[in-house]
């Protein structure tokens, strides 16, 4: 295999600042990162996927629940990650982007809150025992 170029890695375990679940919208990828960092949130362990917070609030099945959920626990296990980021954000093509609440936005972010609420308690239910959770929306 050819490289392509050269990075080194350290090499030793390291404790993850959190574990963020969000969406994979390139749009919010900026804000996303400079709102992490805001937190002071420098080493996450990002799980990036269609619809982010949606596949635990409303999943479209188990199969996508217990993929996010065990990758939340890996983080856990792995990198003693404490805090999770549960985070959607506005024309989520998943939730049929913006125009699915005939373009009102405060209609959508009401729909967020609440999904995201339903996030939260849904990871309850599924030995998910982080120390903080927080729910947001880009």
């Amino acid at each position: 295999m050819q490289k392509i170029f050269h990075f080194d890695s350290p090499p030793e375990p390291y404790v993850s600042d959190a574990a963020v679940l969000c969406c994979f919208d390139e749009r919010i990828r900026l804000a996303v990162n400079k709102f992490l960092r805001r937190q002071g949130i420098l080493r996450p362990d990002m799980i990036v996927v269609a619809g982010g917070a949606k596949t635990l609030a409303s999943p479209r099945n188990d199969f996508e629940r217990n993929f996010i959920l065990e990758q939340v626990r890996m983080s856990m296990r792995l990198n003693q990650t404490a805090r999770l980021f549960l985070m959607s954000h506005s024309d989520c093509a998943n939730y049929g982007g913006l125009e699915a609440f005939g373009g009102d936005r405060k209609r959508e972010a009401e729909h967020h809150q609440h999904e995201l609420q339903r996030g939260r308690i849904g990871k309850g239910k599924f030995s998910i025992t982080c120390r903080e959770v927080l729910l947001c929306r880009v």
